[in-house]
């Protein structure tokens, strides 16, 4: 392609860059789109800002783009993630706990909300009947708000039975904050068990479901 036939956007890359071949090109350009996205970024935006700067070839395979970025970001603190159906940079979890003390942290969420979201995660589409049933408790309306304002649940439709209840079930904003990139993700419900004592001693809780 001549630099006449060029988009216009290409023209414009700085000196600095002008000498990367069009494979590291197409790398930096993904790069550009997850850093100024808050959220994930879908496959198919991949695609198109590849189209819209020329880059054809690297359009019909995205995949060996987004392992370029990947290797790019290898032995960083920030790595490529996989997450609610697209890609984020994010930092690795090791430093979690160091961030922690030093950036403000979201609303934390009660034992009991945690409880209720697990059990909608794991057996979704339920009704509201159906999660105090499991929970062995009844399920307050604070708890159902906290789940709708924080965008983590979304009503599914209505179970067909005397009533109608709602169906309730998780949102894109629960695959995003917990790190998953689907439902496939979460932990087997029997991972989530107590361990019997070994004779190392000693018993281990794994925790369910944790933000990234």
């Amino acid at each position: 392609m001549s630099e006449r036939e060029m988009p216009s956007t290409m023209l414009e890359i700085p000196p600095d860059m002008v000498e990367h071949d069009r494979g590291a090109m197409a790398v930096s350009f993904v790069e550009a789109l997850l850093f100024a996205n808050a959220g994930p970024v879908s496959a198919s935006a991949i695609v198109a800002i590849l189209r819209e700067q020329g880059l054809e070839e690297q359009a019909d395979n995205p995949g060996a783009v987004l392992d370029g970025l990947a290797q790019r970001y290898k032995g960083h603190a920030v790595e490529l993630q996989a997450v609610s159906g697209g890609w984020q940079l994010r930092t690795r979890a090791m430093f979690g706990p160091a961030l922690a003390r030093v950036i403000e942290r979201p609303r934390r969420l009660s034992q009991g909300t945690l409880e209720a979201l697990a059990i909608v995660a794991y057996h979704q589409p339920c009704t509201r009947v159906e999660i105090e049933t499991i929970r062995g408790v009844r399920l307050g309306q604070s708890i159902l708000d906290t789940l709708l304002e924080e965008g983590l649940i979304t009503p599914k439709g209505r179970k067909e039975v005397p009533g109608r209840p709602v169906l309730w079930g998780t949102t894109p904003q629960f695959l995003r904050i917990f790190g998953l990139a689907s439902l496939n993700d979460l932990p087997r419900r029997e991972e989530l068990l107590f361990e019997p004592p070994s004779d190392e001693g000693g018993s281990e809780l794994e925790e369910t479901i944790r933000p990234s």
